[in-house]
């Protein structure tokens, strides 16, 4: 467990990333006890500066000995670099909190969404799974409602930003817009397919079951994050020519009757959730009104007239921030609480 201090020496691994950026802006704005912050990034980034704190931070490559005298470190470089370095930092008496897919599934591990299940943390052995970024948004919204009422099955289908996919799938959307505008023709070299002014239903690796490796993550996290294999959960992911912000459409079926009402007053109370709900006066969460917000919208909640015990609902968040960056340091946050 982490030693209890007045301030933590804390690195970010994967600094130069969309979500290491992320991870360090939101260490600053929490005001997270940082004595020291250390950034790490691959060989081409060696050099490189960054700003926290009004001061400038070099970036360095990590090397076996550089996780001794870490307290925390913050993963965000990949499962491939995760699987490598996150041991290595565990064994120099570092907790990792990593956000790639690696440890996720991992029986030994945490998979932590800190509003739903803090109390796993207790079980960590060096290294806390950060949760898929879709998957943390839904599952904030989905315990209240399985704790008042037991959910049965979740049907969820995702409209998610590119953001999510990295830096370059973002510089993708925006040239092929401007070229789109302009008459030219587009290059697609992160996508598949063209991605302004379209919808891929394909996020991550098609598996042999025809789902994809994205979908089959929602369904895999959201049992083990609820601690209730007996959720049913089916996805369908579609990425959107959205920059930044996640959008999901839940159709949820519980054992015990809930009203729209008291979803809605259930939700109004949950930690980390605002109800943001007025279809009448166009009222409804939008991905360009929660960017940069740390919450997750939901709206649209009504009841599913097509079965005894249903809700449906639209759930908004950051994919930066709740998403990945903001979960990170709310696990650390809850490090260095229970310390």
């Amino acid at each position: 467990m982490l030693k209890k201090k007045e301030r933590y020496v804390v690195a970010v691994v994967g600094a130069t990333g969309a979500v290491g950026n992320e991870m360090i802006a939101t260490l600053e704005q929490r005001e997270f006890p940082v004595q020291k912050l250390r950034l790490f990034a691959s060989e081409r980034s060696e050099g490189k500066t960054l700003e926290f704190e009004g001061s400038e931070i070099a970036v360095e490559t990590l090397k076996e000995d550089s996780f001794k005298g870490i307290d925390i470190a913050l993963f965000s470089a990949g499962a491939e670099r995760s699987k490598t370095w996150a041991p290595v930092a565990a064994k120099s008496g570092c907790v990792v909190v990593d956000n790639s897919s690696q440890w996720r599934m991992a029986p030994d591990i945490p998979l932590v969404v800190p509003e739903v299940n803090a109390g796993d943390l207790k079980k960590h052995k060096g290294i806390i799974a950060n949760p898929n970024c879709s998957t943390i948004q839904m599952v904030v919204v989905l315990k209240p409602i399985h704790d008042a009422a037991k959910i049965k099955r979740v049907v969820v289908t995702t409209f998610q930003a590119v953001s999510g996919t990295g830096k370059k799938a973002m510089d993708e959307l925006l040239q092929q817009t401007t070229d789109l505008l302009n008459f030219r023709d587009i290059k697609c070299k992160v996508y598949p397919h063209q991605i302004a002014f379209n919808c891929l239903p394909h996020i991550d690796k098609f598996l042999e079951n025809g789902y994809t490796k994205e979908e089959m993550k929602m369904v895999n996290e959201t049992k083990k994050i609820m601690g209730d294999n007996s959720i049913r959960v089916t996805a369908t992911t579609v990425r959107v020519p959205v920059f930044r912000g996640h959008s999901e459409s839940l159709n949820i079926e519980t054992g015990k009757k809930l009203s729209a009402d008291e979803a809605r007053a259930l939700l109004s109370s949950a930690p980390g959730v605002i109800v943001y709900d007025a279809p009448e006066k166009n009222i409804y969460p939008l991905a360009i009104d929660c960017a940069g917000k740390d919450e997750t919208y939901v709206g649209r909640i009504r009841e599913d007239e097509s079965i005894d015990n249903g809700l449906n609902m639209w759930i908004v968040s950051d994919n930066l921030r709740k998403g990945a960056a903001l979960n990170a340091v709310q696990i650390a946050e809850k490090l260095v609480e229970m310390a």
